[in-house]
Protein backbone atom coordinates (compact mmCIF):
# COMPACT_ATOMS: atom_id res chain seq x y z
CA UNK A 1 0.00 0.00 0.00
CA UNK A 2 1.43 3.49 -1.22
CA UNK A 3 1.47 5.92 2.04
CA UNK A 4 2.73 9.05 0.06
CA UNK A 5 4.68 10.06 -2.70
CA UNK A 6 5.89 13.61 -3.71
CA UNK A 7 9.15 14.34 -4.92
CA UNK A 8 11.44 13.80 -1.96
CA UNK A 9 9.55 10.89 -0.43
CA UNK A 10 8.12 7.90 -1.00
CA UNK A 11 6.53 5.35 1.83
CA UNK A 12 4.99 2.17 1.44
CA UNK A 13 3.35 -0.51 4.00
CA UNK A 14 3.05 -4.05 3.97
CA UNK A 15 0.70 -5.86 6.31
CA UNK A 16 3.02 -9.40 6.86
CA UNK A 17 2.77 -12.70 8.97
CA UNK A 18 0.21 -14.24 11.03
CA UNK A 19 0.43 -11.25 13.40
CA UNK A 20 -0.49 -8.37 10.61
CA UNK A 21 2.18 -7.04 11.40
CA UNK A 22 3.09 -3.47 9.54
CA UNK A 23 6.56 -3.39 7.77
CA UNK A 24 7.70 -0.21 6.11
CA UNK A 25 9.75 0.95 3.31
CA UNK A 26 11.03 4.82 2.81
CA UNK A 27 12.70 5.86 -0.10
CA UNK A 28 15.04 9.22 -0.97
CA UNK A 29 12.94 10.58 -4.55
CA UNK A 30 16.20 12.82 -4.70
CA UNK A 31 18.80 9.79 -4.72
CA UNK A 32 17.04 7.18 -4.69
CA UNK A 33 18.09 5.47 -1.05
CA UNK A 34 16.00 3.44 0.74
CA UNK A 35 15.17 2.03 4.47
CA UNK A 36 13.16 -0.64 5.44
CA UNK A 37 11.56 -0.30 8.80
CA UNK A 38 10.82 -3.53 10.48
CA UNK A 39 11.11 -7.24 8.94
CA UNK A 40 7.95 -9.36 10.02
CA UNK A 41 7.85 -11.56 7.48
CA UNK A 42 7.99 -11.94 3.62
CA UNK A 43 11.19 -10.50 3.08
CA UNK A 44 10.88 -11.31 -0.86
CA UNK A 45 7.92 -9.04 -0.59
CA UNK A 46 9.83 -6.18 1.04
CA UNK A 47 12.83 -6.63 -1.58
CA UNK A 48 10.89 -6.34 -4.30
CA UNK A 49 9.47 -3.09 -3.65
CA UNK A 50 13.25 -1.56 -3.18
CA UNK A 51 14.03 -2.46 -6.93
CA UNK A 52 15.43 0.71 -8.22
CA UNK A 53 16.50 2.07 -5.27
CA UNK A 54 19.71 1.95 -3.14
CA UNK A 55 19.06 0.45 0.25
CA UNK A 56 21.16 1.98 3.06
CA UNK A 57 19.88 0.61 6.53
CA UNK A 58 16.79 -1.78 8.35
CA UNK A 59 15.55 0.46 10.95
CA UNK A 60 13.93 -1.84 13.55
CA UNK A 61 11.36 -0.42 16.28
CA UNK A 62 11.56 -2.87 19.01
CA UNK A 63 12.69 -6.42 19.30
CA UNK A 64 9.71 -8.85 19.46
CA UNK A 65 9.36 -11.66 17.20
CA UNK A 66 7.09 -10.44 15.26
CA UNK A 67 8.69 -7.69 14.11
CA UNK A 68 11.58 -9.37 13.51
CA UNK A 69 10.97 -12.42 11.48
CA UNK A 70 13.27 -12.04 8.63
CA UNK A 71 15.43 -9.92 9.74
CA UNK A 72 18.43 -12.47 8.62
CA UNK A 73 17.39 -13.23 5.26
CA UNK A 74 16.45 -8.79 4.57
CA UNK A 75 20.33 -8.34 5.60
CA UNK A 76 21.78 -10.97 3.91
CA UNK A 77 19.97 -10.78 0.62
CA UNK A 78 20.60 -6.34 0.80
CA UNK A 79 23.60 -6.39 2.31
CA UNK A 80 22.50 -3.52 4.84
CA UNK A 81 23.42 -2.70 8.63
CA UNK A 82 20.55 -3.07 10.95
CA UNK A 83 20.19 -0.22 13.57
CA UNK A 84 18.58 -0.23 16.51
CA UNK A 85 18.78 0.70 19.84
CA UNK A 86 20.98 -0.92 22.71
CA UNK A 87 18.33 -2.70 23.98
CA UNK A 88 16.74 -4.19 21.74
CA UNK A 89 19.84 -6.08 20.31
CA UNK A 90 20.18 -8.53 23.28
CA UNK A 91 17.66 -11.40 21.64
CA UNK A 92 18.27 -11.00 17.98
CA UNK A 93 19.44 -13.73 15.80
CA UNK A 94 21.56 -10.83 14.29
CA UNK A 95 23.76 -8.01 16.20
CA UNK A 96 23.22 -4.69 14.97
CA UNK A 97 25.77 -2.85 14.01
CA UNK A 98 24.10 0.56 15.01
CA UNK A 99 23.30 1.33 18.37
CA UNK A 100 20.38 4.40 17.64
CA UNK A 101 20.08 6.97 20.47
CA UNK A 102 17.38 9.40 21.48
CA UNK A 103 17.40 11.98 19.32
CA UNK A 104 19.85 10.79 16.32
CA UNK A 105 19.49 12.06 12.95
CA UNK A 106 19.77 9.28 10.34
CA UNK A 107 20.59 10.50 7.00
CA UNK A 108 18.96 8.94 4.14
CA UNK A 109 19.50 11.00 0.54
CA UNK A 110 18.39 14.03 1.38
CA UNK A 111 15.69 12.88 4.16
CA UNK A 112 16.59 13.71 7.95
CA UNK A 113 14.81 10.77 9.61
CA UNK A 114 15.23 11.49 13.52
CA UNK A 115 15.20 8.74 15.82
CA UNK A 116 12.97 8.69 19.21
CA UNK A 117 13.93 6.84 22.29
CA UNK A 118 10.39 5.63 23.35
CA UNK A 119 10.09 2.62 25.95
CA UNK A 120 7.27 1.14 28.11
CA UNK A 121 6.06 -1.15 25.28
CA UNK A 122 9.76 -2.76 25.57
CA UNK A 123 13.04 -1.24 27.15
CA UNK A 124 14.19 -0.81 23.83
CA UNK A 125 11.15 0.94 21.93
CA UNK A 126 11.80 3.74 19.10
CA UNK A 127 10.13 5.62 16.78
CA UNK A 128 11.52 6.81 13.45
CA UNK A 129 10.17 10.25 12.42
CA UNK A 130 10.30 11.21 8.71
CA UNK A 131 8.96 14.74 7.45
CA UNK A 132 5.61 14.02 9.26
CA UNK A 133 5.57 10.55 9.24
CA UNK A 134 6.37 8.97 12.69
CA UNK A 135 6.96 5.28 12.58
CA UNK A 136 5.71 4.32 15.90
CA UNK A 137 6.02 0.73 16.04
CA UNK A 138 3.96 -0.49 19.31
CA UNK A 139 4.50 2.05 20.78
CA UNK A 140 0.61 3.91 20.01
CA UNK A 141 -1.54 2.69 17.67
CA UNK A 142 -5.10 4.44 17.26
CA UNK A 143 -7.11 4.04 20.18
CA UNK A 144 -5.00 3.47 22.82
CA UNK A 145 -1.08 2.52 23.78
CA UNK A 146 1.09 -0.70 23.19
CA UNK A 147 0.23 -3.79 25.66
CA UNK A 148 2.30 -3.14 28.78
CA UNK A 149 3.10 -5.94 30.98
CA UNK A 150 2.82 -3.93 34.21
CA UNK A 151 1.96 -0.65 35.49
CA UNK A 152 5.39 0.59 35.54
CA UNK A 153 5.63 0.06 32.38
CA UNK A 154 2.31 1.84 32.03
CA UNK A 155 3.96 4.80 32.88
CA UNK A 156 6.92 4.74 31.35
CA UNK A 157 4.91 4.10 27.94
CA UNK A 158 2.43 6.86 28.95
CA UNK A 159 5.52 8.97 29.65
CA UNK A 160 6.91 8.07 26.15
CA UNK A 161 4.10 8.97 24.31
CA UNK A 162 3.03 12.44 25.98
CA UNK A 163 7.03 14.19 25.73
CA UNK A 164 8.26 12.49 22.52
CA UNK A 165 4.90 11.76 20.64
CA UNK A 166 2.38 14.35 21.30
CA UNK A 167 4.99 17.30 21.50
CA UNK A 168 4.95 16.76 17.96
CA UNK A 169 2.59 18.38 14.78
CA UNK A 170 -0.59 17.70 14.92
CA UNK A 171 -0.61 17.28 11.11
CA UNK A 172 1.89 14.71 11.83
CA UNK A 173 0.76 11.06 10.93
CA UNK A 174 1.23 7.68 13.29
CA UNK A 175 2.35 4.80 11.38
CA UNK A 176 1.95 1.76 13.70
CA UNK A 177 3.17 -1.70 14.04
CA UNK A 178 -0.28 -2.99 13.39
CA UNK A 179 -3.41 -1.23 11.87
CA UNK A 180 -4.02 1.54 10.10
CA UNK A 181 -2.55 5.14 10.73
CA UNK A 182 -4.19 8.43 12.72
CA UNK A 183 -2.90 12.00 13.11
CA UNK A 184 -1.46 13.11 16.29
CA UNK A 185 -4.16 15.78 17.28
CA UNK A 186 -6.93 12.68 16.91
CA UNK A 187 -4.90 10.37 18.96
CA UNK A 188 -4.81 13.49 21.89
CA UNK A 189 -8.46 13.85 21.35
CA UNK A 190 -8.54 10.23 22.08
CA UNK A 191 -6.15 10.38 25.03
CA UNK A 192 -8.34 13.34 26.58
CA UNK A 193 -11.08 11.05 27.06
CA UNK A 194 -9.16 8.62 28.98
CA UNK A 195 -7.77 11.61 31.27
CA UNK A 196 -10.64 12.82 32.13
CA UNK A 197 -11.66 9.72 33.58
CA UNK A 198 -10.00 8.15 37.20
CA UNK A 199 -8.31 4.80 36.74
CA UNK A 200 -6.55 2.19 39.21
CA UNK A 201 -3.07 1.24 38.03
CA UNK A 202 -3.18 0.18 34.66
CA UNK A 203 -1.39 -2.28 32.48
CA UNK A 204 -1.88 -4.88 29.52
CA UNK A 205 -4.29 -3.56 26.75
CA UNK A 206 -5.74 -0.32 27.56
CA UNK A 207 -7.75 2.00 25.05
CA UNK A 208 -7.87 5.52 25.39
CA UNK A 209 -11.81 6.01 25.13
CA UNK A 210 -12.98 2.55 27.54
CA UNK A 211 -10.41 1.91 29.97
Amino acid sequence: MLITQDEALRIEKFVLGPYETNAYTVTCMKTGESAVVDAPASASVIIDSLKNTKPQFLLLTHDHYDHTGVIVSLRTRLKVPLATHEFSSFQLETPPEILLKDGEIITLGTLRIKVLFTPGHTPGGLCFLADKYLFAGDTLFPGGPGYTEMPEDFVTIIESIRQKIYSLPDETIILPGHGESITIKKSKEEYAVFTSKTHSPLYGDVAWLTS
